[in-house]
């Protein structure tokens, strides 16, 4: 049987809007987990995508935040996926105005759409299983179902919540009705769930048809979609980008769809499968499917160990160096080192918390900072002076600007560079540089095809990215 049985294609919804704090450094808000390579060349947003890839599916839609739209588009372009679309929120309102949201979206188009709801940070490691569960879901959700996925425990996990699993549905094999939900337990509960047998990791993944979902929304949780509603009837399209309405969708409430619907509804069942997932929620949970050596460590970049065992080390910094420990977490930024006992690393969001109380730009911020054009970073600041680095994509330019604080020298290092300077503009090539004073107008543009790599020297009194006068954007940030 294939999915072409069970009637129309199945709409993926990826959920893209988390910030994945637990995996500080390396994730932080402005450019979390989902974006990251952790566990393939690919990052975890296109494995998602990849997923999905098949004639058996739509084109995905997307729910991102709007800072990170640029980012979204381009790795699903680089991954392969066309067609997209991309909700962007304006603000975070956890997943059910999001998934209602997708929902109204797919409707308008087909209200009968099977949507398989799935985050962009997950693992799924077994592809075949993954096929089968898809199966059993779709008959499910075409059935007027709301199905929910349990992945089989394979250890007494405290991160997650759990589903006990009740009997099994009649003419849907592989499905089951819901016993009940359970929070997520302590260590003593998750171990006893875990011998009783009938209970399952909730993965946080769905499959429903759009009708069913709004039908249920409108019964059960009739806020969150008359303001997700307005947000729609109110949305702008913005290049790649459909804008939800900002003042109509900030009054939804904040509620996951677990606690709006899920946990309501007697529409629900679930799917148990054992699909070698996992929401790589933690350090732990990442080097738990990491590859590893004989003495169970698994290290990532420039890092040495020496008689250490049963340890995570990575490094995207310096060279990192374990010697004569085990049961570790090193993880290792240009900015920013986190030693931890892998039983905590539950609790790395407590590290991040104190860093916001005490306003440090690492708990949100990376040294490296994208754009739709490339990407910047700080190598030195100082009283009145900071050196950047700054790598333009081919074909790509900055926004026409200018500043009333600083002013720049650029020096380029590799590619060509097309820099306006007022009314005149200039091919700048390696080894060359070009003085920008203060007040002038002036943009970079990469007119080649390698990437544009700029060394900028600031100079001035105030040297904050605010300082800047857009005068034209081809990316609409005017």
């Amino acid at each position: 049987m294939t999915f072409a049985d069970l009637g129309s294609k199945i709409v993926p919804v990826i959920l893209s809007g988390g910030s994945g704090t637990r995996l500080w450094p390396v994730s932080r808000k402005s450019f979390p987990k989902q974006f990251w390579p952790l566990i393939s060349e690919k990052s975890l947003l296109a494995e998602t995508a990849l997923r999905a890839h098949s004639p058996a599916f739509t084109a995905p839609i997307v729910v991102a935040n709007q800072e990170h739209r640029f980012v979204v588009a381009e790795q699903l372009r680089n991954a392969g996926i066309k067609g997209a679309q991309i909700l962007l929120e304006p603000v975070g309102r956890n997943s059910a105005p999001a998934i209602a949201a997708a929902a109204l979206l797919a409707a308008e188009t087909n209200p009968d759409a099977v949507l398989w709801i799935m985050a962009a940070d997950a693992s799924i490691t077994d592809q075949a299983a993954l096929q089968g569960a898809l199966r059993s879901a779709a008959a499910a959700a075409r059935a007027g179902h709301l199905v929910t996925f349990g992945m089989h425990p394979t250890a007494p996990e405290t991160g997650y919540g759990y589903i006990t699993e009740g009997t099994a549905i009649e003419n849907l094999p592989g499905v089951f009705s819901v016993y009940h939900f359970i929070e997520k337990p302590d260590t003593a509960h998750a171990e006893a769930l875990l011998k009783e047998g009938n209970n399952l990791w909730n993965s946080g993944m769905f499959m429903f048809q759009a009708s069913t979902l709004l039908a249920e929304m409108e019964r059960l949780a009739p806020d969150v979609l008359s303001a997700v509603q307005a947000a729609m009837q109110t949305r702008t399209s913005d290049l790649d980008f459909l804008r939800l309405g900002a003042a109509a969708f900030e009054t939804a409430p904040d509620i996951s769809i677990d606690y709006a619907i899920v946990e309501k509804t007697d529409k629900v069942v679930v799917v148990p499968a054992a699909l070698g997932w996992s929401d790589v929620g933690s350090w732990a949970a990442l080097a738990d499917i990491a590859p590893h050596d004989d003495r169970g460590n698994a290290a990532f970049g420039d890092v040495l160990l020496e008689g250490v065992t049963n340890s995570y080390a990575r490094s995207d910094g310096a060279m990192t160096a374990l010697l004569g420990v085990q049961d570790l977490v090193v993880v290792t930024t240009k900015d920013a080192v986190l030693v931890a006992h892998k039983n905590e690393s539950q609790n790395v969001k407590k590290i991040v918390d104190r860093l916001k109380k005490m306003k440090r730009p690492e708990a949100d911020t990376h040294n490296r900072t994208y754009r739709p054009w490339g990407f910047y970073e700080s190598l030195i600041q100082g009283d009145r002076f900071q050196v950047k680095r700054i790598v333009v994509w081919p074909g790509q330019k900055l926004s026409l600007q200018k500043h009333f604080h600083r002013a720049e020298h650029w020096v380029v290092v590799a590619g060509c560079a097309a820099v306006t300077c007022d009314a005149e503009v200039r091919m700048v090539h390696e080894n060359e540089s070009i003085y920008l004073p203060l007040g002038c107008v002036h943009r970079m543009e990469n007119p080649g095809k390698i990437p544009l790599t700029v060394i900028e020297v600031q100079s001035g009194p105030y040297l904050g990215e605010d300082d800047i006068v857009r005068i034209e954007d081809t990316y609409g940030r005017n």
